[in-house]
């Protein structure tokens, strides 16, 4: 094994082991939330508080890691994980909705910085293979889809207050990730990384490459968490027991990375605005599956096809922001575009619980679609641009 090829691997590990924590809290967030919160409209607001964890902390922990490096930071993104889950365990005890959603928070800050990996991805490849490792690194969460729940529903029980052990278990999980993460070796920043400068932010933004890279990541993550967030609490008001909830998480989790083992060729073999075209379409088809009824098969096979399509969309955002920036603007640019992104994602948690508490299921899933062209539409318009024009010249 090579070392690009070792790095790619341990950071596919990395992956799995942050999604083995994410799609955990994402299975039982709704149900703590709808526990300790004395109003059930704001049930999911623990997920609006990780989300905003992240987009909070993704800006200051891109430029200290253009610092520092990617290694130390992934690391400490692992022990702020643990503060997190011992917060929330001190939340449980307290019964203290408050207490739970500021670990939620802390939690956010791993999350914005797990989220680094795919970046690092690209840096430890050639970039002829840079769209393949981001999407190998991403299919290390299928991983997490299989572990995440089902963990979380084995420590369920394990102590007298519900939930309590699931997070202690993700605790254990993040100790496990601290160990990977320290034989990770990615290059460290050079000195145009660690001084910035470079264009102007906006500058760089207004490239018509990063409007497509951003709204592909943002729209595709933002529209995929506002179902997936809803998904356990609708279960529950639809009389479904928290298993079949953690199932649907599960492969919904896989649907999401799964496909990473093949996105980066098929980016290769047919370009990058296909493969997110495709995406649209098969989130878009996941959305209409689910207003066909409330059977767990309808769950589970929208839920799966609304992560496959995040998976198109998110990993060709990717590789088209990669292509935005120049060293010194990387840290900055990343920053921006996952803030963006996360901000959206605050917005669309905060609405998945009131959305279902209030108007149901089936609403949601008609919110996403026009979303959904939208998303089809920049890309179409970005598509018939002369290439010459998609980004300004440094």
């Amino acid at each position: 094994m090579t070392a690009p090829q070792r790095n790619v691997f341990l950071l596919a590990c990395c992956q799995a082991l942050l999604l083995t924590n994410a799609s955990g809290l994402i299975s039982m967030n709704g149900l703590v939330g709808y526990a300790l919160a004395s109003n059930k409209t704001l049930a999911t607001l623990g997920a609006t508080t990780y989300v905003l964890g992240s987009a909070v902390a993704t800006m200051p922990m891109s430029l200290w890691m253009a610092k520092v490096g990617r290694r130390r930071g992934f690391m400490v993104g692992a022990l702020v994980n643990v503060v997190g889950c011992g917060i929330a365990v001190a939340a449980l005890l307290a019964r203290s909705f408050t207490l739970f959603c500021l670990a939620t928070a802390v939690i956010g800050v791993y999350n914005a910085i797990g989220l680094q990996y795919r970046f690092a991805a690209a840096e430890v490849s050639s970039p002829a293979r840079k769209a393949r490792a981001i999407s190998l690194v991403l299919a290390g969460g299928i991983g997490g889809g299989f572990l995440g729940p089902p963990i979380t529903r084995f420590g369920k029980d394990l102590f007298a207050t519900p939930f309590l052990g699931s997070f202690v278990l993700l605790a254990a999980v993040a100790i496990v990730a601290l160990a990977v993460q320290s034989r990770v070796d990615v290059p460290k920043p050079t000195a145009a990384e660690r001084m910035g400068g470079g264009r102007p932010l906006r500058d760089v933004m207004r490239q018509p490459i990063f409007i497509v890279a951003a709204v592909s990541g943002t729209l595709g993550y933002g529209l995929m968490n506002l179902l997936m967030q809803g998904t356990p609490l609708a279960m529950d008001f639809c009389g479904l027991p928290y298993a079949a909830a953690a199932t649907v998480i599960s492969w919904h989790v896989v649907g999401m990375y799964a496909p990473g083992f093949v996105t980066g060729s098929l980016i290769t073999r047919f370009g990058v605005l296909k493969v997110i075209l495709a995406g649209v379409a098969v989130m878009a088809t996941g959305a209409m599956i689910a207003l066909t009824g409330n059977e767990i098969g309808h769950f589970l096979g929208a839920l799966t096809l609304v992560g496959i399509g995040w998976n198109f969309m998110y990993t060709g955002g990717t590789a088209l922001l990669t292509e935005s920036y120049t060293p010194a603007e990387k840290a900055r640019t990343q920053g921006i575009n996952d803030f963006i992104m996360f901000s959206t994602m605050a917005i669309t948690s905060f609405a998945s619980g009131a959305l279902v508490s209030s108007t149901g299921w089936a609403i949601m899933n008609w919110i996403a679609l026009p979303f959904l062209a939208l998303a089809a539409s920049v890309v179409v318009w970005y598509a018939r641009m002369p290439k010459a024009a998609r980004v300004v010249p440094v």
